[in-house]
């Protein structure tokens, strides 16, 4: 890909993304949601770092922040590494089944085309484990997007997900297709876990 996703308006991103084209698609969507809701989040931490009342956990919120700037740039590169992923199947799938590239190296595209957005889910689960720390000692006032951040990065997880689990029977070892897809599922449900446990944190602090 010659162009980043993070350098387009989001004009241009929502039109390419209804475009009968392979890609922007579901993965770039995962990401660009993972990296609202962390930026979302960071936002949330800088209306709280620096201000008397929540010094006692100043540390713990201004590592929280550095963390989700990181995870903000980082999903973005993930939306442009999921995109590649997909297109270098694609291309694959378009050869003859006994051409020699696509024997070579199909099963090497198949898995990043499964670790592309695996790593979305990886980085998804991580932004609500870090989210699930703030409702206490972060501005209640911004409760509310801290409950958005929390359900956008477990949206991202479970959208991840999918491009997961749609590409793990294109592997050759089912086994390893199983055990995969088990394990990204659970952890998905983790993310859920972790997101809701936030929103019913923010509840309660502002009831």
């Amino acid at each position: 890909m010659s162009e980043r996703f993070a350098d387009a308006t989001l004009a241009d991103f929502a039109a390419k993304l209804a475009d009968k084209v392979p890609s922007p698609g579901g993965g770039a969507v995962a990401a660009v949601t993972l990296a609202h809701g962390a930026a979302l989040g960071a936002m949330v931490l800088r209306y709280t770092v620096g201000r008397a009342n929540f010094a006692a956990h100043e540390a713990q919120n201004v590592a929280a922040l550095a963390e989700l700037d990181a995870m903000r740039a980082t999903a973005l590169e993930l939306a442009d590494r999921d995109a590649a992923a997909y297109a270098r199947l694609a291309a694959l799938w378009k050869l003859p089944e006994g051409d020699a590239t696509r024997a070579r190296d199909f099963q090497p595209a198949v898995r990043e085309a499964i670790d592309a957005p695996q790593a979305i889910v990886d980085l998804a689960h991580r932004a609500c484990a870090i989210l699930a720390e703030l409702p206490a000692h972060t501005n209640a006032r911004l409760g509310s997007d801290l409950a958005i951040a929390a359900n956008l990065a477990a949206l991202a997880a479970d959208a991840a997900e999918w491009n997961v689990r749609v590409n793990l029977p294109s592997l050759e070892d089912a086994a390893q297709a199983r055990t995969h897809g088990s394990r990204t599922a659970a952890q998905v449900e983790k993310a859920r876990a972790l997101a809701a446990e936030t929103v019913a944190a923010v509840r309660s602090r502002a009831s």
